[in-house]
């Protein structure tokens, strides 16, 4: 089974989406490796989550949760967590933090009984659920939940980012879909020439869903296939997150070279752009959040934003080839970019 789940800005209800997270963990027998970037719902919704956490731990399920600890970081691409390790603490589960530091343990993802994943770019808060662009994919596979497991592993042995995702996952057949496990930072130059080389393949369309796009492969395939006019190329971004990049970009000699190459990619297709709040401790984080590809019948999700920065993070994204969840993301995505014209 392959189900996608996608969530926008005023869409859902946190309560909704904790019914889908929780109704995940609920069906769990055995196990549940759970990997957060981001843990911070309100009193309500938090009980419906860790409840089913509780749940499954007094039936015997062995439950073990990591998240991210944060550490001083340039604002806000991806903005700062607000995981309470108290609150996780609640759960009565083992419960082990990652040093995010150089790099972000950036994952959003749940193995349940070694057979299940849940993954995509959600956090696990109320804007999150409520006020951003997401995705969640479900995905029924032994082989596909191994690579996660296998990751997991990785991050929970040695509790560092750095090191782990160094191993090639097998590809799984689901449902008549073939699906290619990548992680970060080990595969990460693996990843980004994988996303650019399907983009630079493509004979029919091109859809792009990212908070920003900076990691060079990408960018610049993105900007040759543009200027070429033979593709049908569009997307969405998060403008605010993009405009703090340009300036980054601006400071950084070795990276100006992507300013002209952005202007180019969104001068010379349809791109949107979220028009989203900057980043603050007290403001509504309503970022355009979703992280999805499409090239042809090709889907690329998951934790991943196509940036630099992210391939040094621990990240997940799943190469899915299949025509049908391909007209859904490239709908979804189209449905945003309506939303968020430039």
């Amino acid at each position: 089974m392959i189900r996608l789940q996608t969530l926008t800005d005023g869409g859902q209800t946190a309560a909704e989406a904790g019914s889908w997270i929780a109704g995940f963990l609920s069906g769990a027998a055995k196990s549940l490796d759970i990997a957060l970037y981001d843990f911070a719902l309100g009193p309500a919704i938090e009980s419906i989550v860790l409840d089913a956490l509780r749940d499954a731990s007094a039936r015997g399920v062995a439950v073990r949760l990591m998240y991210n600890v944060d550490h001083a970081m340039p604002i806000p691409v991806p903005p700062p967590p607000q995981t309470d390790p108290a609150t996780l603490a609640r759960a009565g589960v083992p419960v082990k933090g990652i040093a995010g530091v150089p790099d972000l343990m950036h994952h959003k993802f749940v193995v349940k009984d070694g057979a299940s994943v849940l993954t995509g770019s959600t956090n696990w808060t109320d804007d999150s659920w409520t006020r951003e662009e997401n995705v969640i994919v479900f995905i029924d596979s032994s082989v596909i939940a191994g690579a996660f497991t296998h990751d997991f592993e990785q991050l929970w042995s040695t509790g560092r980012v750095d090191g782990s995702g160094a191993f090639n996952a097998d590809e799984a057949q689901v449902e008549g879909a073939r699906i290619v496990p990548l992680f970060c930072p080990g595969r990460a130059n693996k990843l980004a020439h994988r996303i650019a080389g399907a983009i630079g393949r493509a004979t029919k369309r091109v859809r792009v869903c990212s908070p920003v796009i900076t990691a060079g492969p990408i960018l610049g395939t993105l900007a040759e296939v543009a200027g070429g006019k033979h593709v049908d190329l569009a997307g969405v971004f998060d403008a605010t997150q993009m405009d703090e990049v340009l300036g980054q970009w601006k400071a950084d000699d070795r990276a100006r070279w992507k300013i002209p190459t952005f202007e180019s990619l969104v001068t010379s297709a349809p791109f949107g752009g979220k028009r989203s709040t900057p980043w603050g401790p007290q403001t509504v984080h309503d970022f355009m959040h979703a992280k999805v590809t499409v090239a042809d019948d090709v889907v690329f999700v998951g934790s991943y934003n196509l940036s630099h920065a992210g391939q040094r993070n621990a990240e997940n994204t799943l190469e899915i080839h299949d025509a049908a969840l391909a007209d859904q993301v490239a709908a979804f995505i189209d449905t945003l970019r309506a939303r968020y014209p430039r």
